[in-house]
């Protein structure tokens, strides 16, 4: 047991590293030495659980969504908003989480990493939440789940390489509570509006939440479709 849980502690740590060095540097720039160095482990440590660059950089893209994950609210909208402004806020300063959006948006990797996983992922995992919005009667009728929120995750991306550009993020927060405010009068019924949470801080608020009450959130579960 104390040997997994030393493993399970290495892996982070690598993915970690891993995430930092992805993101200052591109994939194809990103050597396994720079991992290494970063990381503070043996090469036969990174090995171990990441046989080549491209199965890291994998690993790596593969921990986005969970990144995003919130508790979740009786609006289904709310909980949608959420994770959107948690995934921001957490863009500032979660490494990890920072080089995978990174790899998601870096052409230059080879056909081995799928770094068109997580909009993919994140699209699915978006439908089934505006999905239980219809049902609870929180959307007008001409909303189309998958188009909404493909054009969702498609600006997020967007904006949030535009911030970066321009300010190194720092003005995330303004950036999504604009996108929600021009989105949410074309998807939401109308009475529901002023109850819809978008305030900039909104992300910090949630996070401070959970820490507070020590609460994990919910994992997100893409089957439930």
């Amino acid at each position: 047991m104390a040997r997994q849980e030393r493993a399970i502690r290495t892996r982070k740590v690598i993915l970690e590293a891993a995430g930092a060095v992805f993101d200052e540097h591109g994939y194809t720039a990103t050597t396994i030495a720079m991992v290494l160095d970063r990381a503070a482990v043996t090469k036969g440590a990174l090995y171990f659980h990441f046989p080549s660059k491209e199965s890291l950089a994998q690993a790596v893209l593969d921990e986005q969504l969970s990144l995003g994950a919130v508790p979740p609210q009786p609006c289904k909208l709310q909980e949608l908003v959420d994770i959107t402004f948690v995934f921001g806020q957490r863009l500032l300063s979660n490494s990890l989480l920072k080089g995978s959006v990174r790899l998601a948006v870096d052409q230059c990797a080879p056909p081995g990493v799928d770094h068109s996983g997580p909009f993919r992922q994140w699209a699915d995992h978006l439908v089934v939440i505006l999905e239980r919005a219809r049902e609870q009667g929180e959307l007008l009728p001409t909303v189309q789940p998958r188009q909404t929120v493909e054009m969702l995750v498609g600006a997020f991306a967007g904006i949030q390489l535009m911030s970066r550009a321009l300010n190194d993020r720092n003005d995330l927060a303004e950036r999504i509570s604009v996108l929600w405010g021009h989105l949410l009068p074309s998807i939401a019924l109308p009475g529901l509006l002023t109850g819809i949470d978008r305030e900039p801080d909104r992300g910090v608020r949630v996070l401070a939440a959970l820490e507070a009450a020590d609460v994990e959130p919910v994992a997100m579960d893409l089957s439930a479709r």
